[in-house]
């Protein structure tokens, strides 16, 4: 401890580093071909976050399947309530992003990345068939390339919880 405080965490060793950046990439390019099959840009800012949380913290509660599938989808169903809604959209994106981290905490599923989905959502007015899909799938292939990435490096490490 320095002047009281905690010093900061070492970084990792380098050896883990490699499979965690192979991982973040095989990802986003699977949610980059999901994207070309289905014809709709389906790359998301908020999955990009999510990936550094899998493969680059994949101990944090917030990493957890429960957490990255779960975070996602109670953020995207928010967002397309809070698309219907009048008024001003920054009220509706400020109200949509609270009531995310409210749901995703009584679900136990807190995911930091998916407070963004809601303002991807009010930028771009999505419909249903639009957020739904891309948020689903994105979050899925997240999650099983971190269970195959994470688990080569360190059997039966990832997750480590499940729910």
């Amino acid at each position: 401890m320095e002047n009281g405080r905690a010093a900061a965490p070492k970084p990792p060793p380098w050896f883990l580093l490699p499979p965690a950046s192979l991982g973040e990439m095989a990802a986003i390019a699977i949610n980059g071909f999901l994207s070309q099959l289905a014809g709709a840009p389906w790359l998301m800012a908020p999955l990009g976050a999510s990936c550094i949380l899998a493969f680059g913290a994949p101990d944090s509660s917030l990493a957890r399947p429960r957490s990255i599938i779960g975070g996602h989808l109670l953020s995207c169903l928010v967002s397309l309530l809070a698309l219907r809604l009048p008024g001003d959209r920054y009220l509706a994106a400020a109200l949509a992003v609270g009531l995310s981290l409210a749901l995703m905490a009584l679900c136990r599923g807190l995911h930091a990345p998916a407070g963004a989905t809601p303002l991807l959502a009010m930028a771009s007015h999505p419909q249903l068939v639009f957020l739904l899909p891309p948020v689903l799938a994105g979050s899925l292939a997240i999650v099983a390339v971190a269970w195959l990435i994470n688990n080569r490096r360190a059997p039966g490490s990832c997750p480590r919880y499940w729910l």
